[in-house]
């Protein structure tokens, strides 16, 4: 209680100068003024709140219906509980350090936070990356895409993504080897009580850019081009096979695939891009860059897990119904978590028959366990 009434009590201060004004070796505490303050905490906590929500959300929808426990499903599940995380843990300390330029927390939960928030981030791209690479098969290779992309598969690639964040994320914090070579640049930063920033060497920001985002970055651009060419390929196959429905069904598909796939690879690049291009150039101008525009840039970056369930779950009719049923709780009804196969029929009546195979809903009309693909059809 009294670390609370302490946190409000500088929270609502004004510019003092210091973050704590009875602390020696206090941080210098530049901050805003108190309505610029009140207008970034209510961006930033609206920011929070969709994020906490809509992966809360995709999490219920996933883990409550049967029908939703495929592969790739699994993998959607695993991104929104890292983006449930980031927003929900990560980001509220986060906003408090943005906006009053101090920390409140320690030494030792600064570095705690800092790893969790590099894991969780790294986290969510690896899952897109996977995701990407789990459509790729499902929509070019659709004949042994049920045989490799199996349950057990997709969990291996659940804990690669988590294991190679963690050991990214702990191991680059708590080891120093973040501020290797840059021990004078970190001291000037942290050297006081109230500062928690994040310092990188010029080899680990290189070496994390070209991992975390420039390389997943690439293979999702090029495999979505090729997942968009095979889509087009196969309206054109359609327009053969079925005059009759050319217009009407060509059309939708073309346009469907266009907007889905500019949409994925449109918001990833949209929210990582200026961060990671202003990241990589920092150690080459000698760490002069404001610090309010990485925060910026940061927080940007940040509402790429607040988009994801958007596109991920919310684009797509089989979640639109689940999550119809979470709101009107009708989940908390006996067995109600098997979404209604007369839904299944209804949803896919207008996909043609020699789609099946390509869409990754060939068993369906044997088995509705079947309809609950997460990116069919395009």
């Amino acid at each position: 209680t009294k670390t609370v009434t302490k946190l409000c009590f500088y929270l609502f201060l004004p510019n003092s100068g210091l973050c704590y004004k009875s602390i020696q070796h206090s941080c210098l505490r530049n901050a805003y003024s108190v309505t610029l303050r009140v207008l970034m905490y209510l961006a930033l906590w609206t920011v929070i709140l969709f994020t906490v929500s809509g992966n809360s959300l995709v999490i219920i929808a996933i883990a409550h219906f049967k029908q939703l426990h495929t592969p790739t499903n699994y993998l959607t599940l695993s991104l929104a509980v890292a983006d449930f995380l980031l927003g929900g843990f990560v980001m509220p300390p986060s906003v408090i350090r943005t906006v009053e330029k101090c920390w409140y927390f320690g030494d030792f939960f600064c570095k705690f936070h800092s790893s969790i928030d590099l894991l969780l981030c790294t986290t969510s791209i690896l899952h897109l990356f996977f995701i990407s690479i789990d459509r790729y098969y499902a929509i070019c290779h659709p004949l042994t895409y049920k045989s490799k992309f199996t349950i057990v598969f997709t969990k291996k690639m659940i804990f690669i993504c988590w294991s190679l964040a963690a050991i990214y994320g702990f191991g680059m914090i708590f080891t120093g080897y973040n501020i290797k070579a840059n021990e004078d640049i970190f001291d000037v930063n942290n050297n006081c009580v109230g500062g928690c920033i994040i310092i990188q060497s010029e080899i680990s920001i290189i070496f994390i850019s070209i991992i975390s985002f420039y390389i997943p970055g690439s293979v999702m651009v090029m495999i979505y081009l090729k997942i968009y060419l095979v889509a087009m390929k196969q309206v054109k196959s359609l327009r053969q096979t079925n005059e009759a429905h050319r217009n009407e069904v060509s059309r939708k598909r073309e346009t469907k695939a266009a907007k889905t796939l500019a949409i994925v690879v449109g918001t990833f690049l949209f929210c990582w891009s200026p961060f990671f291009l202003c990241y990589v150039i920092i150690p080459f101008i000698k760490f002069s860059v404001p610090l309010l525009l990485l925060q910026f840039l940061f927080w940007f970056s940040y509402t790429n897990s607040t988009f994801n369930p958007f596109i991920y779950a919310f684009f797509y009719k089989w979640f639109r119904k689940a999550l119809k049923l979470i709101i009107l709780g009708q989940i908390f009804k006996s067995n109600s978590y098997m979404l209604s196969k007369e839904f299944c029929f209804r949803f896919t009546e207008h996909i043609p028959q020699q789609h099946w195979v390509r869409s990754n809903l060939m068993q369906f009309k044997c088995s509705p366990s079947d309809c609950g693909v997460f990116f069919a059809p395009l």
